[in-house]
């Protein structure tokens, strides 16, 4: 099973106030030792700044294990990403990837 949780971030002024070549360097700095090692999860981000008031950008992060995201999320709260903080984290949204096909799957299994 592969879960998807979605964090809905809003960038500070602290943040913003930094030049594009300072932010890469503390994402490479900061975030990217957070998706290596044993527990590592995938990551995606996206921009939405220019489409909601509500978050201006979505970390998608990817594992199968919910602990693993957990552990990620441990150790991105004890970043400057939310220390500083950089960003502030409005929402999270847990979702399992096809999840009714699971079901589906599930249900149709012969018992055992």
């Amino acid at each position: 099973m592969r879960y998807a949780f979605f964090l809905l971030l809003r960038a500070t002024p602290a943040w913003l106030r930094l030049s594009r070549n300072q932010r890469r360097a503390l994402t490479d700095l900061h975030l990217a030792p957070l998706l290596v090692g044993p527990e590592a999860v995938r990551m995606r981000y996206f921009d939405a700044e220019a489409f909601t008031a509500d978050a201006s950008d979505v970390m998608m992060i990817e594992t199968e294990d919910p602990r693993h995201h957990y552990f990620f999320m441990e150790r991105l709260r004890d970043s400057p990403m939310f220390t500083v903080p950089y960003f502030e984290l409005r929402q999270i949204v847990p979702a399992i990837e096809e999840g009714y096909a699971l079901y589906e799957e599930a249900r149709l299994a012969p018992p055992t």
